[in-house]
Order: C-alpha cells, then sequence, then structure tokens
C-alpha cells in the first residue's frame, strides 16, 4: 500500500465538514460550519466554489429535485447554489437557540439524517438525531447525546452508525434500520474510541464494510472492521480531521475535511493546511455511492 495525502483547498481558520460525493456530477460538497459555506469541489478542474449560506451550516445532501437540503442554524432548508434561493421547510429546536446542527447523512431510502449539537459554552447532553422524511415529516432517535456525529450506513443498509465525540463519551454506536419504515433499532456500543488517540468525529463506510473514523484531536483516521476490530490507522497532516469520504470516479479517493483552528499551542506551524481539504490515494479499498435527498 502506497498511500499519498495531498492538500487540494488551503481554507485555514475553517471548520471543514460535512463532505458528500455526488456521483451523478462527481464533484465533492463540503460546508464550512462556521463561515456559513457551502463549497462545491470540481476534481477535474481544481477549482473549489464557495456558496454563502448565511447562517452556520452543519451538513448537507444532495437533492434528487435540483439543489440541497441543508441542516442549518436555525433548520431545515431547501438552497439552490446557484441562485442563492432559500426555502425553509422547519426547525425542530426553535425552542433551544443554543442549539445547530451539525452532522448527517442520507439513508438508502433518500430520508436525510440530521443531528445537533449545543453551539459553545458549557457542554451539555441534549444533541438529538433526526429524520427528515421524502414528505418533509420529521421523527427523531430516542436517544440524546452532546455531539452528534458519525452518521452512515453499512452496505446492505441494514446497520446505521453514529457517535458523540465529546471527551466523556467519545463513542460510536451501531444499531439495526429498518429501511422501509426509517426507524433504528437499539442502540450498542460499536467502538471505545479510548483506544486511539482521537475522537469520533465524521465517518464513512467502504464498499467492505469497514467503518472509516475521522479521529478529532489525535491526528489520525481509522478503517474498523463490521465487527468493530481496528484494522488500520492512517496519520494525516492536521490534528482535527473532520470528515472522510469516498469520491472520485472509481470511489477510491478518500476526501478529508479539518478544522483550522483551537489548535495546539505551539502546533500550528507543523499543520499549515489546517482548515482545508484535503485527498488520500492508494488506500486500495473504494467507498459507496451516496444517495440524494428523495424529498
Amino acid at each position: 500500500m502506497s498511500v499519498e495525502i495531498s492538500t487540494i483547498v488551503s481554507a485555514a481558520e475553517r471548520l471543514g465538514e460535512g463532505a458528500v460525493w455526488d456521483c451523478e456530477d462527481q464533484k465533492l460538497w463540503w460546508v464550512d460550519i462556521t463561515g456559513g459555506l457551502i463549497n462545491c469541489y470540481d476534481p477535474t478542474s481544481g477549482q473549489n466554489k464557495e456558496f454563502s449560506f448565511g447562517e452556520p451550516v452543519g451538513c448537507i445532501a444532495r437533492r434528487d429535485g435540483g439543489g440541497l437540503v441543508v441542516a442549518a442554524k436555525s433548520g431545515f432548508w431547501f438552497f439552490d447554489p446557484h441562485t442563492g434561493h432559500k426555502t425553509h421547510i422547519l426547525d425542530p429546536e426553535a425552542d433551544i437557540p443554543e442549539n445547530r446542527f451539525n452532522d448527517g447523512t442520507v439513508d438508502p431510502a433518500g430520508r436525510f439524517w440530521a443531528g445537533t449539537m449545543k453551539d459553545g459554552g458549557t457542554p451539555e447532553k441534549q444533541g438529538r438525531f433526526y429524520l427528515l422524511d421524502t414528505d418533509l415529516s420529521l421523527s427523531s432517535m430516542n436517544k440524546t447525546v452532546y455531539t452528534t456525529n458519525g452518521m452512515t450506513f453499512s452496505p446492505d443498509g441494514q446497520t446505521m452508525y453514529f457517535s458523540d465525540s465529546n471527551r466523556l463519551t467519545r463513542s460510536i454506536w451501531s444499531c439495526s434500520y429498518d429501511i422501509a419504515t426509517g426507524r433504528p433499532g437499539p442502540a450498542e456500543l460499536f467502538f471505545d474510541t479510548r483506544q486511539v488517540a482521537g475522537r469520533p468525529d465524521g465517518g464513512t463506510v467502504d464498499a467492505e464494510g469497514c467503518y472509516w473514523m475521522a479521529g478529532v484531536g489525535g491526528w489520525q483516521i481509522y478503517r474498523i472492521s463490521p465487527e468493530g476490530e481496528l484494522l488500520f490507522t492512517l496519520d494525516v497532516p492536521v490534528e482535527k480531521p473532520t470528515k472522510p469520504m469516498f469520491g472520485g470516479q472509481n470511489l477510491d479517493v478518500l476526501y478529508l475535511t479539518s478544522i483550522g483552528f483551537g489548535l495546539t499551542e505551539g502546533t500550528e506551524d507543523s499543520q499549515p493546511d489546517a482548515g482545508g481539504l484535503f485527498a488520500i490515494t492508494g488506500l486500495g479499498v473504494a467507498g459507496l455511492p451516496q444517495p440524494r435527498f428523495q424529498g
């Protein structure tokens, strides 16, 4: 295995997150949460376009009907990045103004999962996982955490993964998933990240069913078997990697977002591209196509 890591977008001071590869247009979409920016990276041209959303954006997904579905500070939106047109759908936490959306994913049936967290201040266990169905109805998982993260699905869609990045928890869970109804089963501990350097941030699953975890705070990403066994650790050039996502024509390029602020004092010079977007090649494994939101 000859792994290479390249910086493809330099973006210091950003909170890069939410990477999603769109197989139809062959582009990578990702967000800068605190900057309220939605990015679109085109590997063919090497260009990265920025679209301002006007408020913190936690996660996004391509919409089958065109444009994006967005989970932002003020709830769920439809957004056309090319015209700037926004349509508000709903805000499930209008009564919790200190919260914002963070991580999300689309299930195999085209529903949009997105989770919340307290935005700043003393951490509180008030993050929830919400499901926006294709008819725009809303439901939630019967579980609260500090920092919702790591949502993704197994290749057959029958297992859902999610995590809590908080230092008090730092765990990844798995649960059975009913694709027909969108209902998750009881959560079971999948991987306790106290055995590795990084806390669990974003995650994705490869074609072999292994879970890739961004180890925020640990300068590493990890590959974990479907049975919860640590298979592979890769050192990365940033302290705070946030979200891995397979892309490219053959889905064999692992893109990685990162955070560019709040770094350990004295390490700034050793990670000049923190906050940027990276491409990792030579891993010898491919990812899975990401569904579009069908609502």
